[in-house]
């Protein structure tokens, strides 16, 4: 199903680069902190188990002495982290509906670079399908057949959240809803749109958070990992067909970027209830793709008219509409149980 979002920012907000440089801001970020400990949330440390001995680290929220009715993963975009702005906030909003929350890094995201020798690509589903089982495993155990387990994303963590969706039932996952905000959907057309079409900002802020964590895994293992800074200067496309041939199995560009597509028919037959937000004016991903998009029937798409790539501000405090959206849409889930005090 196709909507029209309800998302109207003031008119001082209504620039689309505004909109995407401001959503990942400093004070965004300090502003989702801030909530988190306001609520007085708990915060853990852990490293829970991609297979074949993959690692990956993430961090468990919860507020002491309340059942929650739901446990939620959110899993963040390419090169954020756990501590990105829009994890945090969106933390904070799950919290105050009663759920618990865990927020997964991918492999060599944030400080977990050292955990996993070999690099991160974006068809590393597999591990992150078997971190969620063992997530589900070990902070809810008990509780899923009452007790909703629910999952996010943004941007490349949307597009992993609805390939984690489209994985559930084959894994045994009992995952009861999705939601997705600005995923890549298309990752080959959205490649030739930041080259052709974005302003070279957001092609420049990918390649040097990029160069950054392989500079960093070369020098945790430069006996795995011996390029030359001259890899490491090549440009988006180069540097990914690099990744591509050296470390992975796909061979060509086209066959890494149709391996973690889900434009098209791909989404089809999904089982599990999803809602997509994205924005007309995102200068990232091309909105034409979620026209394309062949929806299954318990999926809906919300284009707003503004929003930018992840954007979405409401007013001078950076409160965020995705952040509340993405609670809204997943504690809508129906829940059997009561909120209570904990056991």
């Amino acid at each position: 199903m196709l909507a029209a979002s309800d998302y109207r920012p003031p008119l001082w907000l209504r620039n689309s680069h505004v909109q995407s440089l401001l959503g990942g801001s400093p004070f965004r970020r300090a502003r989702g902190a801030r909530l988190l400990a306001r609520l007085g949330a708990l915060t853990q440390e852990y490293l829970v188990d991609g297979g074949e001995g993959v690692r990956l680290h993430g961090l468990y929220s919860t507020l002491p002495d309340l059942l929650p009715r739901g446990l939620a993963l959110l899993l963040h975009g390419w090169e954020g982290s756990t501590e990105s702005s829009y994890m945090r906030l969106t933390a904070a909003h799950l919290l105050r509906r009663g759920y618990d929350v865990f927020r997964l890094n991918f492999r060599d995201h944030g400080d977990s670079h050292h955990l996993n020798e070999a690099i991160f690509h974006s068809n590393r589903i597999d591990e992150v399908v078997h971190a969620a089982c063992d997530i589900a495993r070990r902070f809810w155990p008990e509780a899923g057949a009452q007790r909703p387990l629910v999952a996010a994303g943004y941007s490349l963590g949307g597009n992993f959240a609805l390939r984690l969706a489209a994985r559930a039932s084959a894994a045994g996952l009992p995952l009861a809803r999705v939601a997705s905000v600005c995923p890549v959907l298309d990752p080959a057309k959205t490649m030739t749109w930041m080259e052709e079409r974005a302003p070279p900002i957001y092609l420049r802020h990918f390649e040097k958070k990029w160069r950054e964590s392989l500079q960093r895994k070369r020098a945790l293992f430069p006996q795995q990992h011996d390029f030359d800074d001259a890899t490491l200067r090549l440009r988006m496309r180069e540097l990914t067909q690099w990744l591509v041939q050296r470390h992975t199995d796909f061979g060509t560009l086209d066959n890494y970027f149709d391996g973690y597509s889900v434009a098209g028919e791909r989404l089809a037959a999904l089982d599990v209830p999803a809602d997509i937000l994205t924005a007309a004016d995102d200068p990232v991903i091309p909105v034409e793709d979620f026209h394309a998009l062949s929806a299954a029937p318990g999926t809906r798409v919300e284009i707003a008219r503004w929003g930018g790539h992840c954007g979405f501000l409401e007013n001078l405090r950076m409160d965020g509409f995705a952040e509340r959206w993405v609670a809204e849409r997943l504690t809508a889930t129906p829940d059997p149980g009561e909120a209570g005090a904990r056991g």
